[in-house]
């Protein structure tokens, strides 16, 4: 309980010439502690409040809230006592040759007083929490009340006093900053920059306690309140604490990223500089001389025309001048200066422990540090076992899923993967540096990321193009065919795609069959031999044969019809309804289950209005009912393994959440006649026919045409007999996917019955081996768990890179395209044809409401988004390549498609109209 002034008979205060104290208080330390010897309370003060340490307490008593604390008695492990600025701050004055402004904190302690006194501000809380951040005006009504009850709370006699006493010891007639330090701000997962409020050059007592009433209340700016939602922060669990801080005249001001903040890169350092205050640069008022520093060098430079500057007033307050015309060209900073500046903020990333942005001023050439947060901005770096360069690829660009994955997801995808993998942001990379530098492996690898992504070539080739970055090694050794060669070739016979597919089925039924008996440590010990099992089948080689048969007679027919015929991507007709193509039948039979529905209009009227999962027990309720479930049942028989993200056993499955099929069932039912699945199949295969005929008949009267045509014709078939192949190995892993994940969650329900965990899914942040050793101790670590569930939510704000390098620069990669209209946008051709419609953005398949001749825009797409497919006229996505699911599903329907679009879903506006031309590999934005 906070102590009020007039229950004491003295303050203890600090004061020059040392502490002072209530005499009933025995001085234990010159740190600031006593004993009150009538109630046995040991109690501790700074800058003239007693009140709590986190020091424990003496004699079962616990100590009072303790309101101020001088910067230099905290760290940044108390956080939540003094927030992330003040707990930075204080960090930053432990540092040598660090200098920091002398001034103290206003604790938290005293926010949840200020709050207690106003009880009403709960209800509005509550409000804001189930607020949606897009709902704007809402935000800023409720957050507007807030800040208006709380300016409007007088601050207690006691802790003004504890303020004052402390402005004393300082000075109360100097200037100071008073600036808010949040418990959520300035942490490694969250910045919060410039969402609550900094108040500089402010002077008196009077005017300092008014400014801190302001600092708590913008806790609830607009821009906090909708920055929590977005990040998934809860409001009542975020408190304030403010600091006050001797104000720094300065000559000069800015900003210094210890890492590039635009490539990432580590080891350039980047500072903004201006004269005067650095509110001017903050704000974005001027513009700041940019210099750039590599290993002690300034290596780029740009100097700005600075016309004007804040300059702090004499009687409180700053004011914005212009500055004398002769200066303002000249550099704010000598070169010196910069460098050394750079050489401090190495001090300071090496104490924090990560790249940093940190606020700076120069005092007569002296620089002094004002506030240190990290760039949480930052891709991670994948961990590295030395200090040589690196070059890592993104596995999420090739598997569709760019979303951050859950640690078992994670763990379970490398154990189970063909190649070594690392994490870094919840993501996984390829380490690609030693195929990179080998001159014939290079050439080979090229060849594959052209295919997959042109983006990912573009910025491979960036990389070498700088030579000194990744080693031209010898080859490994004679005899080895490059990387991204063909396989031993095969013949041309459907009997093989029968015959691999019957096998995978046999090791998945023996799977299912084996796994039943396993429980506890035993179940892991045989899920790590079927994982061995796993990579067996997904590693034989006539599986990889298969799939490069398929690829690379698609190659083959556009490369030879482009040169004979002048067809682009002839291959995208001729493959129309390829057979064997699990995941294009996955969509068709989703078209069949709403034939069943269709006629019966109470079961229609029932899936209308589906919210939860339970909905397939409901259904015999209804005439038709019966029916409608068993097609629902046997479809998720075949397919319910499949969901979005499925590459992270983490994520629900379609038999898990069967409800997220419900609305791609309802449009299929509204817009397509019965029969449509079969009708759709045809006639794409009579086209694909057709347009082979015509293929080879052109080609017949070509010179050497019957050889042109019979070299076609066999491509052909080949193609079609292998293309839908394609598909299958990624069903049989989700489909071993789907049993390893049962059998862990029931291992994990098991851990729930014996109070080891609260909740099955916190399986779901520990690695499997974490995961092995719980069930074998019957102990886990919960805090672990929550820094997992806090680190998982910060991944979602980070974009991954499709190439990342050791240095942690992030290289997109560019189209270097002529022939395309201004104000296009590029991407890569995958299925033929030009389309017309309005665009759908869509980044939530179960959001998903579309109509006939809309243009599905979206991040990315796994197979789980087929069933849409089959109601669009055309396709755009930030992420694929020409063998991607997007790419060869939307060439089986006969879609217009381009991927690999950068910023697609933010540059084209839901609802617009856009043109898609998938033949040249562009999209249009129409007025």
């Amino acid at each position: 309980m906070a102590w009020r002034s007039d229950s004491l008979p003295l303050l203890t205060y600090s004061a020059p010439g040392g502490l002072r104290q209530d005499p009933g208080l025995a001085a234990e330390s010159a740190a600031g502690y006593g004993t009150d010897h009538k109630t046995g309370v040991r109690r501790g003060w700074v800058f003239g409040q007693c009140g709590a340490t986190e020091h424990g307490c003496r004699g079962g008593v616990p100590m009072t809230e303790q309101y101020v604390l001088a910067l230099r008695e905290v760290d940044e492990t108390q956080v939540a006592v003094v927030g992330g600025k003040a707990a930075n701050l204080g960090g930053l004055s432990r540092i040598d040759d660090i200098r920091v402004p002398a001034g103290f904190c206003v604790t938290t302690a005293a926010f949840r007083r200020i709050m207690a006194e106003a009880p009403s501000i709960d209800e509005r809380l509550d409000q804001l929490s189930r607020l949606d951040p897009d709902d704007r005006e809402t935000i800023r009504t409720l957050s507007a009340e807030i800040r208006r009850s709380i300016e409007a709370i007088a601050i207690p006699d006691d802790l003004a006093a504890a303020i004052t006493s402390a402005l004393a010891q300082l000075g109360e007639q100097a200037a100071y900053a008073v600036r808010s330090s949040a418990t959520a701000e300035d942490t490694p997962t969250a910045s919060f920059a410039g969402q609550q409020d900094t108040y500089l050059n402010i002077v008196g007592p009077a005017a300092i306690l008014q400014h801190v009433g302001r600092c708590w209340a913008s806790l609830f700016t607009e821009r906090a309140v909708t920055y929590r939602l977005r990040n998934g922060v809860d409001h009542r669990k975020t408190h304030m604490a403010v600091v006050v801080q001797q104000m720094v005249l300065s000559e000069a001001a800015g900003i210094l990223f210890t890492a590039d903040p635009v490539t990432g890169n580590r080891r350039v350092a980047t500072v903004d500089a201006s004269f005067g205050l650095g509110e001017a640069l903050v704000s974005g008022r001027v513009n700041p001389d940019v210099f750039k520093v590599r290993d002690g060098e300034i290596v780029a430079r740009t100097l700005a025309v600075k016309q004007r500057a804040v300059h702090a007033l004499p009687a409180g307050g700053t004011q914005e001048v212009t500055i004398d015309p002769r200066r303002q060209e000249q550099p704010t900073l000598t070169d010196a200066q910069v460098v050394r500046l750079v050489q401090l903020g190495r001090r300071i990333e090496a104490h924090f422990g990560n790249p940093q942005d940190i606020e700076w001023c120069l005092v007569d050439d002296d620089f002094q540090i004002v506030q240190s947060r990290p760039i949480t901005t930052l891709f991670p770096i994948p961990a590295a076992s030395d200090q040589e360069n690196h070059v890592y690829l993104s596995v999420g660009h090739q598997q569709m899923m760019t979303d951050p994955m859950k640690p078992l997801g994670l763990s379970m995808w490398r154990l189970t993967a063909m190649a070594p993998m690392h994490e870094a942001g919840g993501r996984l990379f390829v380490d690609a540096t030693r195929l990179l530098a080998s001159p014939t492996s290079r050439a080979g690898f090229l060849k594959m990321a052209e295919k997959s992504d042109p983006l990912t070539k573009d910025a491979l080739e960036t990389i070498l193009d700088r030579h000194d970055f990744v080693p031209t090694l010898p080859d490994s050794g004679p005899g080895k065919p490059p990387v991204g060669g063909a396989p031993t070739p095969i013949e041309t016979d459907p009997a093989i795609v029968t015959a691999l597919i019957e096998r995978s089925q046999a090791s998945i039924a023996a799977l299912r069959r084996d796994i039943q008996t396993k429980t506890g440590p035993a179940l892991f010990d045989f899920l790590l031999g079927a994982f061995q099992e796993h990579k067996r089948v997904l590693g034989e080689p006539l599986n990889m044969q298969a799939i490069m048969a398929g690829m690379d007679a698609t190659s083959w027919l556009n490369d030879r019809l482009g040169e004979w015929l002048g067809e682009k991507n002839a291959a995208d007709t001729l493959t129309l309804s390829a057979p064997g193509n699990v995941t294009s039948e996955m969509g068709l039979a989703l078209l069949d289950v709403a034939d069943v529905i269709r006629p019966h209009p109470e079961v229609v009227r029932f899936l209308e209005g589906v919210e939860d999962d339970g909905f397939l027990d409901e259904l015999p309720k209804f005439v038709g009912g019966t029916e409608a479930r068993d097609a629902i049942e046997a479809y998720l028989d075949r397919y319910g393994m499949r969901c979005v993200g499925e590459i992270d056993i983490t994520r629900p499955r379609w038999r898990e959440r069967p409800a997220t099929l419900v609305p791609a069932i309802l449009d299929n039912v509204r817009t397509f006649e019965p029969g449509a699945a079969r009708r759709r199949f045809e006639q794409g295969r009579q086209e694909a026919q057709r347009k082979t005929q015509e293929v080879l008949e052109r080609l017949r009267a070509l010179p050497d045409g019957e050889q042109k045509a019979d070299e076609t014709k066999r491509m052909i078939d080949r193609v079609r007999t292998f293309i839908g192949y394609r598909e299958y190995p990624k069903y049989g892993i989700v489909s071993r996917y789907f049993i390893y994940k049962l059998a862990l969650l029931a291992e994990a329900e098991r851990l729930v019955q014996a109070k080891v965990l609260p909740a099955t899914e916190d399986v779901f942040y520990l690695t499997f081996q974490e995961f092995h050793e719980v069930v074998r101790s019957k102990q886990v670590d919960a805090t672990l768990i929550q820094q997992r569930k806090d680190a998982f939510r910060s991944y979602h704000a980070l974009t991954p890179p499709r190439l990342l390098t050791s240095e942690g620069e992030a290289i997109t990669g560019a189209y270097r395209r002529d022939g395309v209209p201004t104000g296009a946008l590029v991407g890569l051709p995958v299925s033929a044809g030009t389309v017309e419609g309005r665009a759908r953005v869509i980044l939530d398949m179960a959001q998903a409401d579309l109509e006939p001749g809309d243009i599905l825009v979206t991040a990315h797409t796994d197979p789980s988004w087929t069933p849409l497919f089959v109601a669009i006229a055309g396709l755009v996505t930030e992420v694929g390549g020409l063998m991607t699911h997007g790419a060869v599903i939307a060439r089986e329907y006969g879609l217009p498609a381009v991927v690999s679009v950068l910023d697609a879903t933010r540059l084209i506006t839901d609802g617009q109209r856009i043109r898609v031309h998938g033949s040249d590999g562009y999209v249009e934005l129409l007025p």
